[in-house]
């Protein structure tokens, strides 16, 4: 299977943005006013779009600090206490993600 190159993937990242904005648009603008509603979208688009980039951003720092961890571990067994911390570390970009959503979701 052919893998998605970097431009397709973000026109669809954009285009699902896109569809979610003027799906939520219409059920908001008539549960409540126009400008209530404007607020409210934005603000789940922010929420998205902060948790994906940090999901994204979380996987590459993981995947190349895993591989870089296991390079190492091969070489000398000792180490891997020391390179788990890293891997760990990195899985932390995402959850600086879902905590921004909190915030934005909160304020």
């Amino acid at each position: 299977m052919k893998a998605l190159n970097s431009s397709r993937l973000t026109a669809f990242a954009v285009l699902g943005l896109l569809t979610l904005a003027l799906v939520t648009n219409t059920v908001y603008v008539s549960a409540i006013g126009p400008e209530e509603a404007q607020v409210t979208i934005f603000k789940y688009i922010c929420m998205t779009v902060s948790v994906c980039i940090c999901a994204i951003a979380g996987a590459v720092a993981v995947m190349k600090t895993g591989v870089a961890s296991v390079a190492s571990i091969t070489e000398k067994p000792e180490l891997f206490g020391r390179t788990i911390i890293y891997v760990g570390l990195a899985e932390g970009i995402a959850i600086y993600g879902l905590l921004v959503s909190l915030l934005i979701w909160i304020g």
